[in-house]
């Protein structure tokens, strides 16, 4: 008899203890908080990022003229991108309101071949014209078809830059002074480094200028 006892114990029912143990161990793993998986999970791709930057000899032509800097959107920053603009001669007035002009057009373009696939955007949308000062405006202002505060806070950003970009003042500040179609005073804007960072906070009035 007690031979028989010590003998091993029939096949199956080592299997069915082996699957007994398996489950023991499964119910411990979900008591613990971790659910066992039956197939493997695809957590996808990872995410792609666009690069920001653009070749080194990358200029959008869209006359052969002037080459201006513009600022336009990507990655929630400000970046900047040279296009080539014509600017038609005439008088130094009607020169500096043509060539605000361009560069109002030039940012309501939307971004192509190099520009986009740099990831660049923009904000500024038309209808929007722009306007040289009126009387009691300090020289070099600029008047909007809109309130600059009624603007996308981004594309009120890319508009000061872009402005202040390319007119360099004797202070070597960029700066410019922009109004509306109403009655307001013109005010001065600063293209900031902290605008170029976080150009969707509103950006900062300066106090208004007169002449």
């Amino acid at each position: 008899m007690i031979g028989r006892l010590l003998r091993p114990a029939p096949r199956r029912a080592r299997l069915f203890g082996g699957v007994l143990a398996l489950l023991a161990l499964g119910g411990a793993a979900t008591g613990c908080g971790i659910r066992p998986t039956a197939v493997p999970v695809d957590a996808g791709p990872a995410p792609s990022r666009v690069p920001c930057e653009l070749p080194g000899n990358a200029v959008t032509p869209q006359f052969e003229g002037v080459t201006v800097r513009v600022y336009l959107v990507c990655g929630a920053q400000l970046v900047s991108a040279e296009r080539s603009v014509r600017i038609p001669e005439g008088r130094a007035s009607a020169d500096r309101l043509r060539f605000a002009e361009a560069l109002l057009g030039e940012l309501e373009v939307t971004p192509a071949g190099d520009e986009k696939a740099a990831g660049y955007t923009t904000d500024v949308r038309g209808p929007l014209t722009v306007m040289g000062p009126r009387k009691g405006d300090p020289a070099g202002a600029l008047r909007l078809s809109r309130r600059p505060e009624d603007l996308p806070a981004l594309a009120l950003s890319q508009i000061v830059c872009t402005y202040a970009e390319n007119t360099p003042t004797s202070s070597g500040t960029q700066q410019v002074v922009l109004g509306g179609p109403g009655e307001d005073p013109a005010r001065g804007y600063a293209c900031t480094a902290e605008m170029k960072t976080r150009p969707d906070a509103s950006p900062t009035l300066g106090d208004a200028l007169h002449t």
